[in-house]
Order: structure tokens, then sequence, then C-alpha cells
């Protein structure tokens, strides 16, 4: 059965979790990515090894341990909380008679059952086909006739290429449509900025209540639910600050530890929503045990995608989990808001955040006559890019005159430039 395949209901699964000196990933985690795979979990196997057992995984006596387990409990899929490679999967499912998922290929599945945009099925599409094609090798072995040179492949090997190349194809294909989407995409955020309507995302590791958050703030009504990637597609909505203020909010898809390198390469398109953002906003869940881990793998992840350097607002959501804790706003030695402590579930402390927001973006437009010299061209060009243009004339002696509304941040764009203020 091929890993794309969706999951039956009543599905029993044996979950395996092996500590290694240098794999950190949680139980926890793996207990609830079953859970939202719709699986039931009727065992845990854990153990620790020095290093993977090339053919296995795990050992000899571990894996006679799992066949036992499989067979007392009649599981038919048994769940890795590592990555295995083609040939440990084969072997494992050849001994133990049932379907083995390690994990990159049990968040795919996840991602598969909750896709619900064109996009969102796309991107999960090529990320599960690029995971196919690695387990495509000697996957028509029963076909084969006597091996020998050219002139002598048997059909299997046949089959295998035409099978590659089916593969090849067709991500090539969605490939094509994934990059008019992106296109797409990049022409609104054109639009949002030349329009000065500054864009905010919020991310976050899966299930910290991002989905909770972007609804009590836009007023939306997208799906929330208690489990890991409960929301994929990303949501879009404007609102105003009080200062009248209009800004874009983007709810982007949840993070995960160690987040498969596949995943992040298609779902490159909608998480530049949160590269292209002016502000992010980092949602945690203030009551997790591990929040700080949690909190450097998604600062990992937002390094992948090149946002490190984006402004963040840290919001520490789940207060209300909490017995010591009220809503509230810390701020950095200059007063400048940092984090906002708050509970989006019950409301309390959204107002703080929204003043934080509205101190951020409030006031920082700047109004300006410019008059730029007939070589100052290049410094049009880039006022065109980032400023809304007012009014244009140009006089007798080639001296163009703009009048100019901007972000603060660009005024040094206007160091060589002679200015005067508008009122």
């Amino acid at each position: 059965m091929l890993e794309n395949e969706r999951k039956e209901a009543g599905e029993r699964a044996v979950l395996v979790h092996i500590t290694f000196r240098a794999n950190q990933e949680e139980l926890s985690e793996l207990k609830e990515l079953a859970k939202s795979a719709g699986t039931e979990t009727v065992y845990v196997l854990t153990g620790s090894r020095q290093r993977p057992d090339s053919k296995h995984f795990i050992g000899k006596g571990k894996l006679e341990e799992l066949k036992a387990i499989v067979d007392s409990y009649e599981a038919n899929v048994v769940l890795f909380n590592h990555a295995l490679s083609p040939s440990q999967e084969r072997n494992l499912e050849t001994y133990l008679g049932v379907r083995v998922v390690d994990r990159n290929g049990l968040i795919l599945d996840i991602f598969a059952q909750r896709a619900q945009s064109f996009e969102g099925k796309l991107q999960v599409e090529l990320a599960q086909l690029k995971h196919l094609s690695t387990r495509l090798v000697r996957g028509w072995t029963h076909l084969e006739r006597q091996k020998g040179g050219i002139g002598l492949r048997g059909p299997g090997e046949t089959q295998l290429e035409t099978d590659r190349r089916l593969l090849a194809v067709r991500i090539k294909q969605i490939q094509q449509r994934l990059d008019k989407v992106d296109k797409q995409r990049s022409q609104g955020r054109g639009k949002r900025k030349k329009a000065e309507v500054p864009t905010i995302s919020l991310v976050g590791y899966t299930n910290a209540g991002k989905s909770t958050l972007f609804n009590r703030l836009t007023g939306a009504d997208i799906y929330v639910a208690d489990q890991l990637f409960a929301t994929l597609d990303p949501t879009l909505r404007s609102c105003r600050l009080s200062t009248n203020t209009e800004i874009v909010l983007a709810d982007t898809v949840g993070f995960i530890r160690h987040l498969p390198h596949e995943l992040v390469a298609a779902f490159k398109s909608t998480l530049q929503e949160a590269s292209g953002a002016e502000l992010l906003l980092h949602v945690i869940d203030a009551h997790a045990e591990d929040r700080d881990e949690i909190m450097r793998q998604v600062n990992h992840v937002l390094d992948d995608i090149d946002a490190s350097d984006i402004r963040q607002i840290e919001v520490f959501n789940k207060i209300d989990l909490m017995t010591d804790i009220v809503p509230h706003i810390d701020r950095d030695d200059e007063g400048n808001p940092v984090r906002v402590w708050l509970s989006a579930e019950t409301g309390a402390g959204v107002e703080l955040l929204l003043q934080a927001l509205t101190e951020i973006f409030a006031n920082t437009k700047i109004k300006r006559r410019c008059f730029l010299q007939p070589d100052q061209g290049g410094v049009r060009a880039k006022l065109f890019t980032c400023a809304k243009i007012i009014a244009e004339h140009i006089n007798d002696s080639g001296v163009t005159e703009l009048v100019i509304e901007m972000d603060a941040k660009h005024l040094g764009l206007l160091k060589a430039v002679e200015i005067e203020e508008v009122t």
C-alpha cells in the first residue's frame, strides 16, 4: 500500500519510539500525530540504541518483540517516530506483515487529510510524490528475468523506469501549476505593499492556538480543533486598528519539530506569506512544559524560509490554563512591546495585543514634498516602489516635485534629496 493512501477508519497502530543520542523527537508529539491521523494507538514500544540498525532500524530482539506486539494486538499499522530509509521500511513490512509508516509519511498523510484548497492539495501531492519517488527502489523485482547487460534487461526494471518517468512528469506538472499560484500570491503581496497595507503573519508551533487567535482578531470562522495541523491552508483577512490603520492578518500552517524538508520545499509559496510580512506574531503555548525548545524549533523553520530577520511579537497564549499569570505586555528597554500574554480562547488580553499592534503601526506614516534633480532618477524609482505618490510635477528646469506618503522606516531614501514637510 502506498504512503499517500488515506487511512481507513478503525486502524490500530503500534507506535515505536527509539531514543538515540542525536535524536530528540518527543514521544508525546508522536502520540498527537497518530491521534490527528485518525488511528487508535494500541501499544507504544520504546527503547534506546547507540545508532539505527541498517536493515531494520531496530535490533533483532526489539524486532521480535515488535512482531509479537503487532500479532497480539492485531495491529494493522506501525508508526515510527523516525525517518526510515526505503529499504528499512520494506524490510520491516516484510517481517511484520503490516504497513509501516515513518514520521515523514505520517505527517504527509495528515496533511493530505487537512488540505482543502486547490493550492494546498497540489502542495501535498507534490510532497507525497517526492517522498514516494525515493521508495521506488526495486519495487518490481517479482517481474525480473535473468539479469544481464544491454538487451537483457527484465520487465521489472522497465516498469520501474516507467514509474519513475511518470512520477517525474507529474511532479513537473504540479510544480508548474504551483509556480503560477506563487506568481499570483506575489502580485497580491505587491499590491498590498504598494497600497501600504502591512501584512502580519501568525506563525508558531502547530496547536499553539493560532487559528483561535486569528478568529478572535478578525471575526473569521476558520476551523479550530485540539489536534496537530487542524488548519493547513493559509487564510488572509483584513482588519482595522483603533487608529483606523488597515492591516492584513495571515494565518499560516503550523510548524513542528524537524518539519520534513520536502514539506518545507512544497509549501514554500504558502510560507512566503510569513517571509513577506512586516511583522510576525509568534504564537506560543505558554502552558507547554517544553515551550522554550518549541520556540527554538519554530525560529529554526523561520530561518529556513528567510524570515528570521522580520520583527516578532511573542504571543504567549493559553494563560487561562495557568494560575499565576494575568494578561500583560512585556516591553524592551526602549518601551517597545515585545511580548503579550493572553488567552485566545477566553479573549483575556486580546485587547493588549491590539494595543501593541496599534503602537507599532500607528503614526509611522510621514508625508513629505521632495525635489529631485534630473540625475536622481534612481531615487525616484525607489520612491515609486515603497511610497505612495500623491502628486508629481516637473518644472521647466527638469526638477521633479513629488508629494509622497511613506513609512518612516524608509526615510533614509531621502538623505540626498531636498525635502520639506507637508502639513
